[in-house]
């Protein structure tokens, strides 16, 4: 069995390629790439084909974390159906997501949940949008242990 993993946010530039790039890695480490894929999308289309962010792309490269190749699509009523775990980076996305899911007509199959319900004890419900804060810093730490938390859900999951 395969797990499928897509993080979801805004523009598909920031969090959620930041969240991809750091899943990868962490996956890449604990040796599981032919059991979990790992993708990002946006539910907005503004930034349609473009690389991550600036502030994204200095995070990870600084760690040595690549997101090479990366760009931002949009997210489908077709993900819902490829996808076990859609990883919303906030509220706002959530909605976003449920009413694509709902509107394609297409049987939703994955799991849909925002990212800070795998760090319950940092008090708050959404990942910042670096886009408008700035502070990409918070935001890799913030993925950084959630995407940990997550692989342990997976692999709880998958039976690992």
């Amino acid at each position: 069995m395969k797990a499928r993993v897509i993080f979801v946010c805004l523009g598909n530039i920031c969090r959620s390629p930041m969240a991809e790039a750091v899943f990868r890695s962490i996956v890449e480490q604990a040796d599981l790439t032919s059991l979990i894929e790992i993708d990002s999308a946006g539910t907005g289309d503004w930034h349609l084909g473009h690389p991550p962010h600036e502030g994204t792309r200095k995070q990870l490269d600084s760690r040595g974390i690549s997101c090479e190749g990366m760009q931002a699509r949009q997210f489908t009523g077709d993900d819902s159906h490829s996808f076990d775990y859609i990883v919303c980076m906030d509220s706002k996305n959530e909605a976003d997501v449920q009413a694509i899911i709902e509107a394609s007509g297409v049987n939703n199959h994955g799991r849909v949940f925002k990212f800070m319900d795998l760090l319950p004890d940092k008090g708050i419900t959404d990942v910042p949008d670096p886009y408008f804060t700035g502070d990409f810093d918070y935001v890799f730490d913030l993925v950084q242990e959630g995407c940990k938390k997550l692989l342990e859900r997976v692999k709880a999951d998958l039976s690992l």
